[in-house]
Formats: structure tokens, C-alpha cells, sequence
């Protein structure tokens, strides 16, 4: 994500802070305002292939490579710097602190709400309209009815799928 210094919204600031009114109308107004962004995914089987940490890198690096322009020095929410040859900042509780990272995670919030919303209207039974994905109780209990959707990393184990005591079939 790249701003010119006159783009500045009042009400950016760290994702999980902010509600989904205003994420989904930030999610507009920081994209028009951004001089340029980009948003970079990755699949639950490429997750399952190379792990969790290496897949948000790929991630990473696939929004920087959908930029207009190349990045002379980026922002990273964490500790680590996962790119090479680009001069890099890794901020711990970055979206608290960086306006850029802090539009960047609104932007990364809204894009997975809108694809578990469309995933809800394919796997239902799931909630993920409601729970996104996450492990909400409901979430587990539907995972524990129902079984893994095609959707679903295999390498998230559950407490239940961990412990052949707390397994059970219907």
C-alpha cells in the first residue's frame, strides 16, 4: 500500500479495532485514496503445503508484487522481514502504530470477510458468514458434525481431532 501524504483518513486504524460498518466503507475510501495497493493470497492447500508463517510471507510478497509501483521500503506488521533485495521494517502491533500497515489490515479484513461470505452461500452449515472462518465454538461444532469442507486447512488440528478421547462419530 502506498499514500501520498494528503490521503490520510481519520478513521484508519488497527482492523480488529474497528467495526464492520466501518472497515466496509474504509475498505472503499482507503482503496481510492491509496496511490496504489495491492492483495496478495494464498490457498488453505498451499497453507497445508508450506505452513502458516511461509504462506503470509507469500502473501506478502504477492501484494507488494500487484503494487503499480516498486516499493523503495515497506512496512510489515510482526517481527520478521521476509523479503529480499527491499529495504524493510518489521513493527510489532503495527496496525496500532502505522497508518499504512493499519490500511493494509483493513484492506486484508474486508477481502476475507467478502470470501467467507461468498464461501457461506457454498458450505452453510459452516457460519461462516458469521464466524469467518475462525474457530468460534459454533465453528468447531459444525467441524465436529459435519467433517473438514474443501475449504479447510488440514493442518489446523482441533483440541477434539488431537485427543482420540474427545473424538466421536455420528
Amino acid at each position: 500500500m502506498i499514500f501520498s501524504g494528503s490521503s490520510i483518513l481519520d478513521e484508519v486504524n488497527d482492523s480488529k479495532k474497528l467495526s464492520a460498518v466501518v472497515r466496509e466503507k474504509l475498505f472503499y475510501l482507503i482503496r481510492r485514496s491509496a496511490f496504489s495497493y495491492g492483495i496478495g493470497m494464498v490457498s488453505n492447500k498451499r497453507i497445508d503445503e508450506i505452513n502458516i508463517l511461509r504462506a503470509t510471507f507469500e502473501a506478502m510478497r504477492r501484494a507488494v508484487s500487484r503494487l503499480s509501483v516498486e516499493p523503495d521500503f515497506i512496512l510489515i506488521d510482526g517481527r520478521d522481514e521476509p523479503f529480499e533485495n527491499i529495504m524493510q521494517k518489521s513493527i510489532v502491533k503495527g496496525d496500532s502504530l502505522s497508518y499504512s500497515v493499519a490500511a493494509a489490515s483493513v484492506l486484508a479484513k474486508v477481502t476475507r470477510d467478502k470470501i467467507m461470505n461468498f464461501y457461506d452461500r457454498i458450505y452453510p452449515e459452516y457460519g461462516f458468514a458469521c464466524n469467518k472462518g475462525y474457530a468460534t465454538p459454533d465453528h468447531i461444532e459444525a467441524i465436529r458434525k459435519y467433517g473438514r469442507c474443501a475449504i479447510h486447512r488440514k493442518s489446523f488440528k482441533l483440541r477434539f481431532e488431537k485427543d482420540a478421547q474427545l473424538r466421536f462419530d455420528i
